[in-house]
This record gives C-alpha cells, structure tokens and sequence, in this order.
C-alpha cells in the first residue's frame, strides 16, 4: 500500500521550505532571511518555513542581530524549524528551543517536503 503524503497538491504550491545550513552571517542577511521573509510579507507564498540545519544552528545561537530578523519572521507567522542532531552537535538544542524553534529529528520531516513537491530552496 502507497503511503499518501498529508499535503493536498495545492498546498504544495502554496507552500516554501528554506533549508538554512551556511555559518555565514552574510548569506543569511543579504539572501536567506530577506528572501524567506520577503516571501511571507508579500504572499508569495501561503505557508514559509525556515529549517535551521547544521553550522547555522550554531551561528543562530550566538548572533542577536540575527535572532531578531528570525523573531520579526516569526512574528509575521514563518515557522522555523531545527534539526535536533544538529543543535546537539553543537549543544545548543536548549538555546533553539528557547527562541521557539520546532527542534526536532528533520530526516523525515524533509524527506516528506521532497516527496510531496513542495518548493525547498537551499543555502
């Protein structure tokens, strides 16, 4: 029996995931968060997620300038997410949590993006 995916095919069109893994400052200013937010901000997208992933787990917890362009983002209903793994890697899975990211195993949570055509960009 075929597994059904829980994303109807016009949420799927509606619907972005950014994949953040850089550990630079930079590419998160001038590319990641001004696209990711633009995005919400203007409809261009009904559903934005941002997924916090690798060297960006770390970057993110140690960069105020940063955690305030994610909780404007959140503020105008972005949801971040995180890879659990990760922010243990670098032990800060309690910090990331506390910035009301969804911390959590994200293999199957992106395997389930991917399958389901939602649109994923990566940086």
């Amino acid at each position: 029996m075929e597994k059904t995916s829980s994303l109807s095919e016009s949420s799927v069109v509606e619907k972005l995931v950014v994949v953040w893994s850089s550990a630079d400052p930079e590419v998160a200013k001038s590319m990641v968060f001004m696209y990711t937010h633009a995005a919400k901000r203007n409809k261009w997208f009904n559903e934005v997620t941002l997924v916090v992933w690798g060297p960006s787990a770390k970057l993110i917890s140690q960069n105020g300038e940063l955690q305030q362009k994610i909780k404007a983002m959140q503020d105008d209903g972005i949801e971040v997410e995180a890879c659990l793994v990760c922010a243990n890697m670098y032990g800060v899975a309690e910090k990331l949590k506390q910035m009301d990211f969804d911390v959590k195993h994200m293999g199957e949570p992106l395997t389930e993006y991917l399958k389901s055509g939602v649109r994923i960009l990566n940086f």
